[in-house]
């Protein structure tokens, strides 16, 4: 595999992408924000045993991020996975997952239930 001058750091609310020998570009995903997690191996990638995790957010300036070439895929993908399980309790995000999207969640009263579910 090539040398890569990218590095990724995981903290307990944000994932972090450096980019860059000489001009670095650093990007944060805030973990909250996580929507989706995908792991992705080529045939070549399992060979070398590394694999690619795209994270999926709702962050406006990094909505698809692209860990490439990471060691142990699978545990790291599930670490990231335990985090941003973590930082949603953290936040208290839960509601509007088990609700479904905005769009189809009617809170007219303002008492934070779905007017469908009352």
């Amino acid at each position: 595999m090539p040398l890569s001058f990218t590095r990724y750091r995981l903290s307990e609310d944000r994932l972090f992408c450096e980019k860059g020998f000489l001009n670095i570009r650093a990007d944060e995903v805030l973990l909250y924000r996580v929507r989706d997690l995908q792991l992705n191996m080529s045939l070549g990638q399992r060979i070398f045993g590394v694999g690619t995790i795209c994270v999926v957010s709702s962050d406006k300036s990094v909505p698809h991020l692209d860990l490439k070439n990471v060691k142990h895929p699978r545990e790291v993908k599930e670490l990231i996975h335990k985090n941003v399980e973590a930082a949603k309790d953290k936040r208290r995000m839960r509601t509007t997952e088990i609700m479904g999207d905005a769009a189809d969640f009617h809170d007219l009263d303002n008492d934070g239930i779905d007017d469908d579910l009352e």
